[in-house]
């Protein structure tokens, strides 16, 4: 969700600061557009930083009845996947 909302920030930025001729005494659109394109471009950052970090885990648990007992058994396994750069 970061990602998209980075890219809406910079595209909202770009058009406020490239688009739009309108003059307002009170604020300066200019400004604010090259202001919502640079938060634009780190929330962007941060998410695929974010998103690239992530682990994943998988724990797999199995039960069988030993032939030999007659006892159930109880097997886990745990695989971990660590997708950093």
């Amino acid at each position: 969700m970061s990602i998209g909302a980075g890219i809406a920030l910079f595209a909202i930025g770009a058009i406020l600061a490239f688009a739009v001729n309108v003059e307002v005494e009170w604020v300066n659109l200019d400004l604010i557009g090259y202001i919502l394109m640079g938060a634009g471009a780190l929330v962007f950052v941060i998410g695929l930083v974010l998103m690239l970090r992530r682990r994943r885990t998988e724990t797999v648990t199995r039960t069988a009845v030993d032939p030999n007992s007659s006892e159930q058994v109880t097997r886990r396994s745990t695989s971990q996947t660590d997708e950093t750069l």
